[in-house]
């Protein structure tokens, strides 16, 4: 299982830059990368809920779930 984080393009659809965004919803620049990179293990929902103030967006516009190729592999089996 994959969550993705698409912050490049609601960055990129609001005209704003990784360092005025990380002011805003308060995180460092470098946490910006590993959210956008999919290095982050956790998210807290304060910073969640400061992201979605900041896009004016749902969780689910920032949020993707991805599955593995794994996990399809078993389908039809069994």
């Amino acid at each position: 299982m994959a969550i993705i984080v698409d912050l490049d393009v609601m960055l990129a659809q609001r005209k704003l830059s990784v360092a005025e965004f990380a002011a805003a919803v308060g995180i460092t620049p470098a946490n910006v990368a590993v959210l956008k990179n999919g290095r982050a293990k956790a998210v807290r929902f304060t910073t969640l809920d400061a992201i979605c103030r900041t896009l004016d967006c749902q969780p689910g516009d920032v949020l993707r779930w991805v599955p593995d190729a794994a996990d399809g592999a078993d389908e039809g089996s069994g």
